[in-house]
């Protein structure tokens, strides 16, 4: 019986295309985050807006 024996292959030529790899395909970047405190003011502007017209309304009637 003959067996197939591949050749060794070379781990040093491995790491290189690997690392070339690495260095044409780069991550795509993270899309940028929209910030949290402009909603949470604009929140907190509506709620003391409601809150001014309720203790208005309360006020004159």
């Amino acid at each position: 019986m003959t067996q197939n024996q591949e050749p060794s292959q070379d781990p040093a030529g491995n790491t290189q295309h690997f690392r070339r790899f690495v260095d044409e395909n780069p991550q795509p970047e993270e899309t940028a985050r929209r910030p949290v405190l402009p909603i949470v003011l604009a929140g907190v502007g509506v709620i003391l807006a409601v809150a001014v017209i309720v203790a208005l309304v309360m006020a004159f009637t």
